[in-house]
């Protein structure tokens, strides 16, 4: 998310599928789209089969899939290689912004002015950033502000900053009586704009900056770093510059390939800065679709799986921020000149729907109820503190650690020091049976007299079996019916938390403990009786009725709201997820919405925010208000109603509103000459050719100057275990990486011979994740039967080792046998001083199910990406040897 985020304003795809039938170039990389995301793949292959300008799709991957073979040119990149092959793809296009800038403004033609109206006018290159700014161009890898001390190394994120006049002097702080609005505490953060260059010659400039950090990223580098021929990525540069423009637009798809690394966030970065730079972000058949991997993904981080974030992407509160009293919190979190500056509406009105009645203007609305998170509360920090006795209980929900955690036998061991684990599966999971029958136990390093987890197996329901909704890939809400009720004592998901939080009620009912309250002012009411009518399960919670707090309501009438502009900051509304509101708007709950006219489809299904599907869409036209010419012949195309609509979206003057085929993501009334206002408060600080609603500048940001702990630009850094040392710079790993050197999580050094290998382990279309749902069904074990890891012929002729030969792969945190697939999808990597084999490993097999195999996920390490703490998985070292592995 931060990736998108920092650069756009939202972590969300800033796309939807069905658009990218209209794209000119599809540039795939960190994913297998066609086996990964067929659905969504669909629509690549009607854009590259059009009966004329057919798209060009471009696959870049460490294997030959089946995404390659539709591809129109492959290439082949190491395993965590990609910021490279990106960085040299965003140095070819400076380069042609030079030649553009070279010429007198008469002399450009329309290309050339598209380009230069986008740059200029869209994002934040001709911003200037401060003197002390010292690029890792300059600091072999490491920035300005980089402090390496005895703990955690970090940035000082100040030295990033924007170069602005001075701040004046807020005025005098009211009084701090309780129960007043927060409108003047969000105007006294508003400071000075930012200084420019919109000739773009300052070298202070994010333009010149980015020239100078890319300017070693070259195809020389790129061959000799990520073993693609130089030829090939010339090919990839060429389709992607000559796919852009006015007349033409790309999109960039990408998942955890991309993900899953110490650098991952950086890597959608480098993706976000390649498509400003081309003038894809906003416009049909461009922008980034950020590929989910299954059903709601996408909901479980708007609603807030995560520790860090509440719903709507609010950040949790902390008790290492000045985070004390609501208005700390407020003036803390608070974008003053963005559409954040509504900051105090959203979580005023989602602790007014958590706690009701209590929540009121005298108690800060209940804030102090909510605990502050005290570090990193992730997945791999979380099973080491579990590992060292810190955790008595544990909830698994949806959730097999056993075989999807990283060193998962690490992580197997750390269950056992739980006093408590609660799983709710479909089956039996490896997680909730690992006391009795894991690797660990039938090898004695655990006892099973000595384990004194107390597991809790509940069975769960499945989709079909309860009502809800999914948010998918491309942030579109849509809702499934119940069509039977579970079978036997399983239970939904929401039934198990309503009816847990229920009890806990009951359980504190008449406790006086001030530590308590938060629980007794709850509000804990979802169970709908004429709902439960038609079923056996007399008290299922309605999700219809959790959907409704999501969307928001008006606290006295109950009315739901229509539009999140409707939030207050009194009190008066209530809200779960401010993002989400519109989707109960007229109170009908438009996520079971079945109309579509066009391929933007307003009427299906409810995409937030605003049921807006192409996010950013004030780049569609220029910076006049006019459509782009691809964007008026789409439209010319599309006509929508009686009306025909004269671009994507874009100013009717006439009118005085923004208007098209989908919802302007943009003030509706603000035209587009409107003038900034230097001390405006939220949009008024933002002049009307600003599209990125969501940024305190409203453009879109080349250069993040906060938000990021790595860095301002992507920058290339080996993945943590690495055989070959970093050329680009003399820093060779991420130098902000989360490193857990605990026993039992070993590294292999760099370069090391007992390791020259890289493996990456991936997903197939028949299984999933970690098997839990497909590893029990025999029609797909029937169709991949069992673990194999993918070799070359060239590594499989080292090794002596036949097709379907047995091999054992092995890395510091231990070793599995698979069958051998020999085949020429994948390859070695010549890089600049050897030659590197490369390792594909499937990693949805356990001990249990109908298909049984080694766990994959024994290899891999705790080892993570700084923004947002993911494993790097996709990317480690191991050796491969012949035969079986010694019982």
């Amino acid at each position: 998310m931060p990736g998108l985020g920092t650069s756009y304003g939202r972590g969300g795809a800033t796309t939807f599928a069905a658009d990218l039938q209209f794209s000119d170039s599809i540039f795939i990389m960190g994913s297998n789209m066609a086996e990964c995301h067929p659905v969504a793949f669909r629509w690549v292959m009607k854009a590259k089969t059009r009966s004329t300008d057919r798209c060009t799709v471009i696959h870049a991957d460490p294997r030959f899939t089946r995404t390659s073979a539709m591809a129109d040119i492959y290439a082949p990149v190491r395993a965590g290689s990609d910021i490279v092959f990106l960085g040299a793809l965003i140095r070819h296009v400076l380069e042609q912004f030079d030649g553009i800038l070279a010429k007198a403004p008469e002399q450009r033609d329309a290309r050339d002015r598209f380009f230069h109206d986008y740059l200029v006018n869209y994002t934040n290159a001709p911003t200037l950033i401060t003197d002390e700014y010292r690029d890792a161009e300059d600091g072999e890898g490491l920035f300005a502000g980089f402090q390496q001390g005895q703990g955690q190394a970090r940035y000082d994120q100040n030295r990033w900053r924007y170069d602005s006049e001075p701040r004046q002097p807020p005025p005098a702080e009211p009084g701090e009586g309780r129960g007043h609005g927060f409108a003047a505490d969000v105007g006294r953060l508003v400071g000075p704009p930012p200084r420019q260059d919109r000739t773009l010659q300052n070298p202070r400039c994010v333009y010149q900056i980015l020239k100078r950090h890319y300017r070693r990223y070259t195809p020389e580098m790129v061959e000799q770093v990520c073993g693609t021929p130089r030829d090939v990525f010339g090919r990839v540069a060429n389709a992607l510059w000559s796919n852009a423009g006015p007349e033409k637009t790309g999109a960039i798809c990408y998942a955890v390939g991309w993900t899953q690394h110490t650098t991952g966030v950086q890597m959608i970065r480098a993706a976000a800065v390649l498509q400003l730079l081309l003038g894809n972000i906003g416009r049909p058949g461009g922008g980034i679709l950020a590929l989910r991997g299954h059903a709601t993904i996408q909901g479980s981080t708007d609603i807030a799986t995560l520790y860090n974030i509440h719903p709507g992407y609010l950040n949790t509160p902390s008790a290492l921020r000045p985070h004390d009293t609501l208005r700390d919190y407020i003036r803390t979190e608070t974008n003053p000149t963005s559409y954040w500056a509504n900051f105090p509406r959203f979580i005023v009105s989602q602790l007014k729907a958590w706690f009701g009645d209590a929540a009121t203007p005298e108690n800060d609305f209940a804030y102090d109820f909510l605990p502050k998170i005290i570090g990193d509360h992730s997945h791999m920090p979380m099973f080491i503190a579990m590992m060292q006795g810190k955790m008595d209980g544990f909830f698994a929900m949806g959730q097999n650690p056993a075989v999807g955690g990283q060193n998962a036998g690490y992580q197997r061991k750390a269950l056992a020091q739980l006093k408590w684990l609660v799983v709710r599966d479909l089956y039996e999971t490896e997680t909730a049976s690992f006391w009795k029958d894991s690797p660990e136990v039938r090898g004695g390093e655990l006892r099973i007299e000595d384990i004194q987890t107390e597991v809790f197996f509940l069975p769960a329901a499945a989709v079909p079996e309860n009502d809800g909704s999914f948010t998918n890939t491309q942030r579109l809400v849509q809702w499934h019916d119940k069509a039977v009720d579970p079978p036997g004592d399983a239970r939904s998901d929401l039934w198990f938390t309503y009816h847990l939080g229920r009890r806990l009620k009951a359980l504190y009912a008449n406790s006086a403990l001030p530590r308590d309250r938060p629980i007794k002012a709850l509000v804990w009411d979802y169970v709908d009786a004429a709902e439960n009518r038609r079923w056996r399960i007399a008290d299922e919670p309605s999700a219809d009725r959790v959907m409704k707090e999501i969307n928001g309501y008006d606290w006295r009438s109950g009315r739901p709201l229509d539009g999140f502009d409707q939030l207050r900051d009194d009190g008066s509304t209530a809200c779960g997820a401010w993002i989400y509101t519109g989707i109960y708007a007229g109170g009908t709950n438009r996520a079971k919405a079945r109309a579509g006219d066009n391929w933007v489809s307003l009427g299906w299904g409810f995409s937030w925010p605003a049921n807006r599907r192409q996010m950013y869409n004030r780049c569609s036209a220029d910076p006049q208000g006019n459509p782009w010419p691809k964007e008026a012949r789409l439209a010319r195309q599309h006509p929508q109603g009686e009306r025909v609509h004269r671009g994507y979206v874009y100013w009717d003057a006439a009118l005085g509103r923004w208007t098209g085929l989908d919802v302007p993501d943009f003030p509706i009334a603000k035209a587009p000459n409107t003038a900034a206002v230097p001390q405006g408060v939220g949009l008024a600080f933002q002049d009307g050719a600003s599209p990125f609603i969501m940024k305190a500048d409203g453009k879109g940001w080349l250069f993040v100057p906060n938000g990021l702990v790595d860095g301002p630009l992507p920058t290339h850094y080996e993945p943590y275990e690495s055989p070959v040392r970093n050329i680009v710079y003399a820093q060779q790993s991420n130098p902000v990486v989360l490193v857990y050197n605990v026993p039992g999580n070993p590294y292999a050094p760099v370069g090391s011979p007992d390791y020259p290998h890289v493996l990456s382990t991936y997903r197939l279309t028949e299984h999933h994740l970690s098997g839990v749902m497909s590893r029990w069904l025999p029609w797909l074990c029937e169709l991949q039967p069992e673990l194999f890891c993918e070799i070359s012929p060239e590594h499989a002729a080292e090794l002596g080792v036949a097709n379907t030969g047995w091999v054992v792969i092995s890395t510091p945190r231990g070793s599995i046998r698979a069958k051998a697939l020999v085949t020429r999808r994948i390859r070695p990597f010549h890089l600049r001083d050897r030659m590197v084999h490369h390792v594909g490993l499937p990693w949805h097999w356990g001990y249990k199910g109908v298909s049984t195999g080694d766990v994959v996920n024994n290899l891999s390490a705790l080892v993570g990406d700084p923004n947002v703490s993911i494993h790097e998985a996709k990317v480690f070292v191991c050796n491969v040897s012949k035969g079986e592995r010694p019982a």
